[in-house]
């Protein structure tokens, strides 16, 4: 009985130890994964102030963040206000909507675009991309279906990261604008959630897989009412 309840113990004490090397190793695992990705950015990311002497910018990506009914929410407002701000600096000529619009009663980027023309941008020079359901899938069509070879990004710091890294691995080559403005409660949750999409970034990136949709090619220095409806 004895011997019994020895082995039980030593059993449990090894599933222990398999546990606790699984979980480190995942731990390892995230950071690396983080880390890479983070550490790729470097010397790339600006604030609205500082200039972008380096003009040559194709256009400069909006990244979707969520509306509520025909309004973008306070973090996409930010995003588009430094957007709008980099246009009418003249760093780039034309500004790309990239969000969520799967869905009839779910328009992220009609709603961008609205915010956009209230502000002075001109139709033409506003693009949507309909299908940016994701980072990845944002910087895949940006180069995919519009062409674009050189932007700037727009978004949150702990997000422009991830933004940057997909953009270079389709061989866009980009800067990366951080829009400030608010300070918003649950950081913590969303460096959380980030970290994680980081991982799955990274992983995406080595094995490339198509977007949800192709679609016809538009040229980014055309028109942007090419992209209605």
């Amino acid at each position: 009985m004895m011997h019994q309840k020895s082995k039980k113990r030593s059993v449990i004490k090894w599933m222990v130890r398999l546990a606790a090397a699984a979980v480190c190793l995942v731990l390892l695992l995230l950071l690396t994964a983080n880390l890479a990705v983070c550490l790729s950015t470097k010397g790339r990311m600006r604030a609205v102030a500082d200039s972008l002497d380096d003009k040559g910018y194709d256009c400069i990506i909006v990244l979707g963040c969520g509306v509520w009914g025909d309004r973008p929410t306070t973090l996409l407002s930010d995003r588009l206000d430094a957007a709008i701000a980099l246009y009418k600096a003249g760093v780039a000529p034309k500004l790309l909507m990239s969000g969520d619009h799967g869905r009839r009663n779910y328009d992220e980027v009609n709603v961008m675009r609205q915010y956009a023309l209230d502000r002075g941008v001109p139709s033409e020079d506003i693009f949507m991309d309909h299908a940016g359901f994701s980072t990845y899938e944002t910087m895949y069509r940006a180069q995919d279906i519009f062409g674009i070879t050189k932007a700037v990004v727009v978004t949150q710091e702990y997000h422009l990261y991830r933004a940057l890294y997909d953009a270079s691995a389709f061989d866009i080559e980009a800067v990366g604008t951080i829009a400030t403005g608010h300070t918003f409660a649950g950081q913590a949750k969303w460096e959380i959630r980030e970290a994680l999409a980081r991982v799955k970034d990274l992983i995406w990136c080595m094995f490339r897989p198509e977007p949800t949709y192709r679609g016809e090619k538009i040229d980014i220095h055309g028109s942007g009412e090419a992209t209605l409806g």
